[in-house]
């Protein structure tokens, strides 16, 4: 599997943007997606995660309502759509890809197989 993450960019507080992740190679059908965060200086943080077999989502608290994950089977692309954009989400953001999951670990980036590069995503005015 084969991953690529976009949409990334620059956007003041309270700005949008919309970070797609397209797979390729097999299917994402069978798998999850997560979205995690990287800032600088900092560790990686789970963002959101979605499973594709019955589309649960799983998102962090820092996040929850303002950040939406969803998915386009035809296009085989996983998406994050973020709002109401705080400085504090500034970091690079990676997607990820990986099956067999239960609730407990879909938010562990040790647990995802596959992973795209990152995107950075700057909220600044």
């Amino acid at each position: 599997v084969q991953l690529q993450a976009s949409g990334g960019g620059l956007v003041q507080p309270g700005g949008s943007l919309r970070l797609s992740c397209a797979g390729s190679g097999r299917t994402f059908s069978r798998d999850s997606t997560g979205w995690f965060r990287q800032a600088s200086g900092k560790e990686r943080e789970f963002v959101a995660a979605l499973r594709w077999t019955d589309g649960s989502t799983y998102y962090a608290d820092s996040v929850k309502g303002r950040f939406t994950i969803s998915r386009d089977r035809a296009k085989n692309t996983a998406y994050l759509l973020m709002n109401n954009l705080k400085p504090e989400d500034t970091a690079v953001y990676s997607c990820a890809a990986g099956s067999g999951f239960i609730v407990s670990t879909i938010r562990q980036a040790s647990r995802y197989t596959y992973w795209g590069q990152g995107t950075q995503v700057t909220v600044s005015s």
